[in-house]
């Protein structure tokens, strides 16, 4: 009983801090798929791309789902349209915004790889400058005429285990360099 209770404390003070602890399902000990919530209100045109971005990401990874926010609950993500690059800033894992910016869209880069990197970013995926159209999190560095929106199979298994993790990434801004 004690233990029971002094695990249960752990895990309110470890919430309350911010970390994110996966939990499991009694019945098959299997660990339980963690859903976050985004808001594509303020996508504007570009709202089906985000909900497709999110699709990809859903066909792809098993221990996280992105779900268009239901009534009456806070968002896990926020996304945005505007005039400049596409850009995200996470504040933890599976928790920040990110921008859809029509900049890169009129420069001709693919909306659903764009949409697919950024939601990335709040997955907890780097850039990673490789040049590949093969690696979405290339971003901006693969050619304009790539459309590959899905990730390869090292940036879903590192989206996998950071949901399979009990201690969420460190936040930080990442903003599509031309």
């Amino acid at each position: 009983m004690l233990v029971k209770r002094l695990a249960a404390t752990l895990l309110a003070v470890l919430a309350a801090v911010g970390v994110q602890v996966a939990a499991a399902d009694p019945a098959t000990a299997a660990p339980r798929v963690r859903v976050l919530y985004y808001d594509a209100s303020q996508a504007r045109e570009f709202v089906s791309v985000v909900h497709q971005g999110a699709q990809i990401w859903n066909s792809r990874v098993t221990n996280v789902r992105l779900e268009p926010v239901p009534a009456g609950r806070t968002p896990d993500i926020r996304v945005y349209a505007d005039n400049g690059w596409p850009r995200a800033y996470p504040t933890s894992l599976g928790n920040g915004r990110w921008y859809m910016g029509r900049e890169a869209v009129n420069d001709g880069y693919h909306p659903p790889r764009i949409a697919a990197h950024e939601f990335g970013h709040l997955l907890g995926l780097p850039d990673r400058r490789t040049g590949l159209c093969s690696d979405l999190m290339s971003g901006s560095s693969a050619p304009v005429s790539c459309t590959n929106a899905y990730p390869n199979a090292t940036e879903a298994a590192t989206v996998d285990s950071n949901f399979r993790a009990s201690v969420a990434v460190p936040a930080r801004e990442f903003v599509w360099v031309r």
